[in-house]
């Protein structure tokens, strides 16, 4: 297993509508997040500087890599685009985090 964490860039004013989003999440994401190896997805908010943490425990990151190939991850990313930073492809910017500490 794979633990991998990010942060991602939320614009000003849209924590309420990126959360309800995620509450409203199309149950296809939910089953290609798991098709594809992922686990344990938690992504968190810190309200004074808009920085989402994400956090997910994956089978097989090349498996997981595939998942940017998904129609269903383009629609998901297009539909999320105006409330977060991303790349010219709608993927959200993500900066990988270092693994610094772990205990189970």
């Amino acid at each position: 297993m794979v633990r991998k964490a990010f942060k991602m860039q939320l614009f000003e004013g849209q924590a309420k509508e990126y959360e309800k989003r995620h509450n409203e999440l199309w149950p296809e994401m939910k089953e290609m997040i798991h098709e594809y190896g992922g686990s344990n997805y938690t992504i968190f908010l810190d309200e004074e500087t808009n920085v989402l943490y994400g956090y997910i425990e994956l089978e097989d990151e090349e498996k997981w890599d595939k998942t940017a190939e998904t129609e269903i991850c383009k629609k998901w990313w297009a539909f999320m685009a105006d409330i977060m930073e991303t790349n010219p492809d709608n993927s959200p910017v993500s900066v990988s985090l270092k693994n610094v500490f772990h205990l189970d």
